[in-house]
């Protein structure tokens, strides 16, 4: 017999979906079968699966360590520091993880359920490979001793994603009920998300673009058009200059940019549509432009940064967080060209 406390990072969710993750290679025949016969209890008493799980509530399960072992597979350990001892989320590091070199990964908010971070260029938000060590571990690592990762069938997870070279805001939720409150706050957009970019050409008013973006996976890019086409997601992207620059006898612009949808690639490719492509994008960018700022600045990633989250009021979101504001500072090579450009970047 073997029983399990639940911890505050694991309540909230089903019973059903606590015993999937905990028995993982069990078929859901298997724990409901178990639940019948009273193999697996929960405080003492029956239970159907149902159940909402508490804080301390025991699951007792009366099955062989053999039956245990083989339908569990033990979590993937992140390590308490993915980066080794003198590493952390608030801390400088020049080693070199995988093929990723981390610089810095700043905390820009923390409490008992939420944590948000200021994302660096260059680290995938999720796994795209299973060798991949992705801004989930570190933050599972930051979070997790190893025996926490052992014990728990809980993993904290990240909420929104930002592509590998786009810097800036990811929140991630501590344990189940912020896990859902956030993910349902991005879901179904009750906040506001804005980004900083340095595009080519010279805009002078506030606009809103809309139009439809489908995505071709095989190539990991997006294109738009303005009519509804099969495949394609209305999207609507809102900016508003910041500075106007004449920089070497080109023009460019400071923009603050509003998702007002949220789609992968939107910003790069709905501003690239319009022929405002953002500097040092490889993708959506041009050539030549890139190639000035890599030799000027030594930019090789697009000039992209999630920089401010605000949250609504919804009922379904604690009241302490209503109206909370997150700011990620810009990055110091982002910065650095303003500075290059003559622009010195004092915040908004």
């Amino acid at each position: 017999m073997k029983s399990v406390q639940i911890t505050k990072q694991e309540a909230g969710q089903r019973l059903d979906k606590y015993l999937g993750k905990y028995l993982n290679r069990a078929p859901k025949s298997f724990f409901y079968k178990m639940l019948r016969k009273k193999n697996i209890i929960l405080n003492g008493k029956k239970a159907e699966g149902s159940e909402r799980l508490a804080e301390g509530d025991i699951i007792s399960l009366f099955l062989s360590d053999e039956t245990i072992t083989k339908f569990r597979e033990e979590p993937e350990i992140g390590g308490a520091n993915p980066m080794g001892a003198e590493c952390t989320l608030s801390g400088s590091c020049d080693k070199k993880l995988g093929q990723t070199s981390v610089e810095k990964l700043s905390v820009v908010f923390e409490d008992e359920n939420i944590l948000v971070v200021n994302k660096p260029m260059g680290m995938l938000s999720q796994k795209a490979e299973r060798s991949d060590v992705s801004l989930t571990e570190y933050i599972v690592g930051y979070l997790m001793t190893e025996k926490q990762q052992q014990e728990s069938t809980f993993r904290p997870g990240i909420c929104n994603r930002l592509d590998r070279n786009t810097t800036g805001l990811v929140a991630a939720g501590k344990n189940i009920a912020s896990l859902q409150y956030l993910n349902r706050l991005f879901r179904e957009r009750d906040l506001e998300k804005f980004y900083l970019c340095l595009v080519k050409g010279k805009i002078c008013g506030r606009a809103e673009i809309d139009g439809y973006l489908k995505k071709d996976e095989n190539h990991n890019r997006a294109s738009i058009t303005k009519e509804a086409a099969e495949g394609a997601a209305r999207i609507i992207t809102a900016y508003e200059p910041l500075k106007n620059i004449l920089w070497r006898g080109q023009e460019y612009t400071l923009l603050k940019v509003e998702l007002i949808t949220g789609k992968s690639h939107q910003i790069r490719a709905h501003l690239q549509s319009i022929g405002h492509p953002i500097a040092g994008d490889t993708k959506y960018g041009e050539k030549s432009m890139y190639h000035l700022f890599k030799k000027e600045f030594g930019v090789r990633y697009q000039l992209l940064h999630a920089w401010k989250i605000c949250l609504g009021s919804p009922e379904y979101l604690p009241s302490q967080y209503h109206g909370m504001v997150w700011e990620a500072p810009l990055p110091p090579q982002f910065a650095a060209v303003l500075l290059g450009m003559g622009v010195e970047w004092q915040g908004i």
